[in-house]
């Protein structure tokens, strides 16, 4: 067998294994098996400044238990492993807007006046009829203008559902959640991870993302649509490494 009839079999076999990895020939869209919430919102654990422990005496015949949001039971996430409802809707814009010019001149002479006595011997040991005074001049002229500008809008409207992880000392909670979702070979996914207050915690089991303290928001994709709206290698390694 001939060595280039040995790489084109090489080849082939390589893009059909490539090929039968999926039904549709691509292994950048698939789902990641389900895992610890706890690893959305980090591997280590959070340590936040907390306040001075503050006992409160519970009175025997009182039916009021401090700490206690109702009389009745409450359904609303709690404890760790509870699951609650995380309502993200982001509308930012910003517009800045940067212009600067600078200018500078300057002009340095340096002279002789006198070398030890001897600038007499200097100037007859030199041809013509040199002079030490001034002896050195320095001109100089720099100017610079910059202009920059930056017009950003930016709207995200999700919904996820989210599964509290630790509990603080001082009853705050840690929560950590995503979701995935594949629509053919497109898969988007959605992170988010931060600390709450029981108190913020809605009636019906909900809290906004403008109440998550250390909030880490992440939504992104990967697929075919993915790819090809990203630069090639070459291109990104070029933009890399030109100078200019």
């Amino acid at each position: 067998m001939s060595k280039t009839r040995l790489i084109c079999s090489a080849a082939a076999a390589g893009l059909m294994s490539a090929c039968a990895s999926s039904p549709n020939g691509s292994t950048n869209a698939d789902l990641t098996p389900i895992s610890n919430p706890a690893e959305v919102a980090g591997a280590q654990r959070v340590s936040m400044p907390l306040p001075a422990p503050n006992m409160e005496p519970s009175g025997a015949n009182s039916l009021w238990r401090s700490g206690a949001r109702s009389f009745f039971g409450d359904q609303r996430a709690s404890d760790i492993g509870d699951i609650l409802t995380v309502n993200i809707e982001i509308a930012d814009s910003a517009q800045v807007n940067n212009s600067t010019q600078r200018s500078r001149s300057s002009s340095e002479e340096a002279g002789i006046q006198a070398l030890l006595g001897l600038e007499g011997p200097i100037q007859n040991a030199l041809p013509g009829t040199p002079g030490l005074d001034p002896a050195v001049g320095f001109d100089s002229n720099s100017s610079s203008n910059g202009t920059g500008s930056v017009n950003r809008a930016e709207s995200v409207n999700l919904t996820v559902a989210a599964v509290i992880v630790d509990k603080l000392a001082n009853g705050n909670l840690i929560i950590g959640g995503s979701q995935e979702v594949r629509i053919n070979n497109e898969l988007r996914e959605l992170l988010v991870s931060g600390v709450i207050r029981p108190e913020d915690i809605s009636a019906t089991n909900t809290i906004e993302h403008t109440k998550i303290a250390e909030a880490r928001i992440s939504y992104g994709g990967r697929g075919d649509l993915s790819a090809l709206m990203r630069a090639r290698y070459g291109t990104r390694f070029f933009e890399q490494v030109a100078p200019f």
